[in-house]
């Protein structure tokens, strides 16, 4: 009798603490459990290895709502596949990760192109090491719009993703990582406006104060921490780069400063800190960077037009690419050349996140929920309020919820269980 009382308990204590580890949510967990950084960068645990084709027919299908790794050699060119309906937008996302110690030269990066079964060019993009000039991950998008009334590109079918890796002979010798990404969006009503805006407030306000929070940023888009508006800091070592998930909802308006803090010694570095912001099919939005010669130093954003459906429409890519509410992604990297300059060590930066305004509703999608999906989750990032814009939707509230209720059933049947043992230790043998 005592072995099964021990057994009953270990069952209980063993589904309790499996209970507890899901109540982590799956940012922790897979930064617990899942695979451990690959050089400078974290892939998404759920990355499925694919390798591309020499030519478009050839190339494997990416299914949307999927991430995938592969890799990319110099001057490489290689395709996939995607298969695209006849109604919303669909977007493929690649982040090129170079390796930490890779020496790249001007203008050295990643162009990415969709076409059509024509060999049409519906859209094409290219992200470069120029300026600044060092190895760190960087991302590029393209996008099926059927807001391009008259291209060849707005017929269901199947569309190829030529991924190249471009640059001079200097190029950095090597394969580089690739991580991607495909997702769709659903086409909105007839009645919907489809014009950009042209006008938004343009007064960046005070960055917060106060003390600052210690938050660990994530080495990939997918261990992205949540950071809502406030002062966060991190520590950075030279060559590093992290990432923090900034949710923003429709008509909200997203304003961000880093600063690198002080450091002894002399020195002066061109180049030093790196910040890029994404929004949330991975898409660069806005990329600045500062000088630093040891005394604190600042770089932000220029003011950004609030999320609209309606930017995508503008000619200016940074407005364009302002089009979605859900979850950003800032990237904060700071530059190789400070570990000669003023040391190896570690060196503190600071995030200051504004996020203006109440969230609205969104626009009004032919299906009930948007196909676009976050980096780090796959979980939905747009929707009709303010509850996608928070990440109330998202699959780890999900699993938050159900492991909340999880964790009182198996808190009552524990009570139960104990309760019973008891009651058998008081009954006379």
């Amino acid at each position: 009798m005592a072995n099964q009382r021990g057994k009953g308990r270990s069952a209980v204590a063993v589904a309790a603490l499996c209970t507890l580890a899901l109540l982590q949510g799956p940012g922790r967990a897979g930064a617990a459990n899942g695979p451990q950084p690959d050089g400078p960068y974290r892939y998404d645990r759920l990355a499925r290895p694919v390798t591309g084709a020499a030519s478009a027919q050839d190339g494997p299908r990416l299914t949307a709502g999927s991430v995938y790794r592969a890799a990319l050699g110099p001057h490489a060119k290689t395709y996939f596949q995607v298969a695209l309906p006849g109604l919303g937008e669909a977007y493929v996302s690649a982040v090129a990760v170079p390796g930490r110690d890779a020496e790249v030269s001007d203008g050295e990066g990643i162009q990415l192109s969709l076409q059509d079964r024509d060999g049409n060019t519906c859209d094409s993009s290219r992200v470069a090491f120029d300026p600044p000039k060092y190895p760190r991950p960087l991302a590029a998008y393209v996008t099926r719009g059927l807001s391009r009334s008259g291209t060849p590109c707005q017929a269901a079918g199947t569309y190829y993703v030529l991924v190249e890796r471009v640059g001079d002979d200097a190029s950095a010798k090597g394969d580089w990582g690739i991580e991607l990404r495909h997702s769709r969006e659903p086409g909105l009503a007839p009645d919907e406006p489809t014009a950009a805006p042209t006008r938004w407030p343009s007064a960046s306000p005070l960055p917060p104060s106060g003390g600052a929070h210690e938050l660990r940023g994530g080495t990939g888009f997918a261990d992205a921490p949540r950071t809502p508006q406030g002062v966060w800091r991190d520590t950075l070592r030279p060559g590093e780069t992290r990432f923090f998930r900034v949710p923003v909802g429709w008509g909200q308006q997203l304003f961000a400063t880093a600063e690198l803090g002080r450091s002894g010694g002399g020195g002066y570095v061109p180049q030093a800190l790196d910040l890029q912001l994404y929004n949330p099919v991975l898409g660069p939005v806005a990329d600045v960077y500062t000088v630093y010669d040891g005394k604190p130093a600042t770089t932000s954003f220029a003011p950004l037009p609030p999320v609209d459906y309606r930017n995508r429409f503008s000619p200016s890519g940074m407005v364009s690419a302002m089009r979605l509410g859900g979850d950003y992604y800032l990237a904060v990297s700071v530059s190789p050349e400070l570990a000669a300059k003023f040391g190896p060590g570690a060196y503190a930066v600071t995030l200051r996140v504004n996020v203006r305004g109440q969230a609205k509703a969104g626009p009004s999608y032919r299906q009930d929920a948007p196909d676009v999906t976050t980096g780090a989750t796959g979980s939905p990032t747009t929707g009709t309020g303010a509850a996608s814009a928070t990440g109330s939707g998202s699959a780890g509230m999900k699993a938050l919820a159900a492991a909340g209720i999880g964790t009182g059933t198996l808190l009552v049947l524990w009570l139960g269980v104990w309760t019973l043992l008891a009651r058998r230790r008081a009954l006379p043998l």
